[in-house]
């Protein structure tokens, strides 16, 4: 299965992605490039590995400019991975039912436009729920709306403050994109 990854930020997910390809456990997936739409950490760990690389810096266009990049390069799945833009309904319509995001909150709650990072983990604080997670699934049109794939939780520790959901979003992200990527890998072989 060949993967699309698009990313605007450090890359741990991208990281995560690429060593799971290159230690087996997504022994049948191939990062075929990396998109971002800005210039981030996460493009230096692809071009470290010699991943084709883009940077399409204008937001307004990311949509035409990466579906130019992913012409004629039979990708099978795109995977936003900490991408912050929003793709136009035309874009996501095109690769509906090809296209996942990993989200840092049970969705669909903490979900949609504005809703990333810091202050995805700060309304979860505020309002008070017992646990928190991760949630990968399809992207489209609506913002965070499409079908659930998989989601991962943990409790929240009394005293836990933004860093810590942070940090325990993290690891169940790392360990339910891949499985999601496995997931829809074994499904395109079937």
């Amino acid at each position: 299965m060949k993967i699309a990854i698009f990313v605007s930020g450090g890359g741990t997910n991208l990281q995560n992605i690429i060593d799971a390809v290159q230690d087996g456990t997504l022994e049948n997936t191939e990062i075929a490039m990396v998109m971002a739409d800005r210039d981030c950490y996460a493009v230096e760990r692809a071009l470290d590995v010699d991943i084709s690389t883009y940077l399409l810096e204008d937001r307004k266009t990311f949509s035409e400019d990466a579906d130019h990049n992913l012409e004629g390069e039979n990708v099978d799945l795109i995977v936003l991975a900490g991408f912050l833009s929003i793709l136009t309904p035309e874009f996501t319509e095109k690769w509906k039912g090809k296209m996942i995001n990993v989200h840092p909150a049970l969705l669909p709650k903490f979900g949609g436009k504005g809703m990333y990072g810091a202050k995805v983990h700060k309304a979860v604080l505020e309002s008070g729920d017992a646990t928190s997670g991760a949630t990968v699934h399809y992207v489209t049109a609506g913002v965070d709306e499409g079908e659930i794939i998989l989601q991962g939780e943990f409790k929240i520790e009394k005293g836990d403050q933004v860093e810590d959901l942070q940090r325990k979003v993290a690891e169940v992200e790392k360990e339910i994109l891949i499985e999601a990527i496995q997931k829809l890998e074994r499904n395109s072989r079937n």
